[in-house]
């Protein structure tokens, strides 16, 4: 697989380009590269609602003809117990995606349980700054804004460092720039995304 970027809402992505790759998911990716080697044919990925992990998932089951249950703690127990066992028996890989580990789940059937807490688990941490960074920068990019360097620069000590708060900033901007149809600027971002309570209040100076 090569370099891959974590999209959020808009635009849907499918490709691996779309998948930035950084300290905060490097982990997950390196070891769904590493399938073919898994003793155990699945693996439960958790992370952060917004971090890519769906779109992670549906490069690694086109790339290995492996299954995905995404939100696998709302899927049917007995639906995920047998697609579990199908993936040792054929040796295509089960990817599992939810919020939280197995353990943190209700269960109910116990086979299930003992087959989750016995899966591989990886983790997709909250953006580092280099993440922070490239999904802006990308994410504006895809909606046609440009965005200058020294905007960056702005944006990265001021926000949350969560997925969520990326959508929020480029859903910020990407109004602010339609709305007054010239070029982003610091000022107007800073200006946009201090009324949208956005910026953190207490850096919000400088």
């Amino acid at each position: 697989m090569a370099q891959i970027a974590l999209p959020l809402d808009w635009p849907v992505a499918d490709a691996d380009e779309d998948f930035l790759i950084s300290d905060a998911n490097r982990a997950a990716f390196d070891h769904l590269k590493r399938w073919s080697t898994w003793p155990v044919m699945a693996t439960l990925i958790t992370g952060p609602r917004k971090s890519g992990r769906s779109l992670l998932g549906r490069i690694f089951v086109r790339k290995t003809g492996g299954r995905l249950f995404d939100d696998a703690e709302r899927h049917d127990e007995e639906a995920l117990f047998h697609a579990w066992n199908h993936a040792q028996q054929s040796r295509r890989p089960l990817l599992v995606v939810a919020d939280v580990p197995a353990p943190m789940w209700d269960i109910a059937l116990p086979d299930l349980r003992s087959r989750l807490t016995a899966t591989p688990h990886v983790q997709i941490a909250e953006p580092d700054d280099a993440l922070l960074a490239n999904l802006v920068m990308k994410l504006l990019g895809d909606r046609g804004v440009a965005v200058p360097p020294e905007l960056v620069q702005f944006l990265i000590p001021r926000i949350e460092r969560s997925y969520v708060a990326v959508q929020q900033v480029v859903d910020a901007l990407d109004r602010s720039a339609l709305s007054h149809h010239r070029r982003m600027t610091v000022a107007m971002a800073k200006r946009s995304l201090g009324e949208a309570g956005i910026i953190r209040r207490a850096r919000q100076q400088g």
